[in-house]
């Protein structure tokens, strides 16, 4: 079987829709979620606080296997020069094959490409893989939120991660 290409990353469209649906529900996890895992039938992945302009999408093999969230924090002119990551996606058959990096460093780049300054996210505390990812590309944790969220009867930190673009 031949090895698959180098992911490609660009920007969403209303006709992603299906697709991102699908790796939403197929990436849902404890690891990462703070909502129930979702149940049919299943809403529009996109709706009106998550258009296709927040997303850019992986493609692997011109296939749909992953996505990031891309958004201002707030709608607050005094931190309009700060992105953040409020959702990142990949289908565990992508995983291993740099999907994750390609697309948080794409954030980056639509970030400094938007005139930003700074990019931030939030993770949780036992999500080691997207942690060691984010440290990689150069996040450093900012604040911890010890016990924000009670998840499969576990008490979790939720991570604040930050960095300059």
């Amino acid at each position: 079987m031949p090895e698959p290409s180098a992911p490609r990353i660009r920007a969403a469209s209303p006709a992603d829709d299906a697709a991102l649906g699908l790796v939403d529900r197929l990436t849902w996890s404890p690891l990462h979620a703070v909502v129930p895992e979702p149940q049919p039938p299943y809403d529009s992945f996109f709706d009106e606080r998550h258009p296709p302009g927040d997303f850019l999408v992986a493609e692997l093999d011109g296939r749909v296997v992953g996505y990031v969230r891309l958004v201002p924090p707030t709608p607050l002119a005094a931190n309009a020069h700060v992105r953040q990551i409020q959702g990142l996606a990949v289908l565990d058959e992508a995983r291993g094959h740099g999907v994750g990096r390609a697309l948080v460093r794409a954030a980056v780049e639509e970030t400094r490409r938007q005139g930003a300054r700074r990019i931030t996210l939030r993770v949780l505390g036992h999500n080691t893989p997207a942690r060691g990812l984010y440290e990689a590309e150069g996040f450093t944790v900012e604040g911890v939120l010890r016990e924000e969220f009670l998840l499969d009867g576990a008490y979790v930190d939720d991570v604040f991660m930050g960095r300059p673009v």
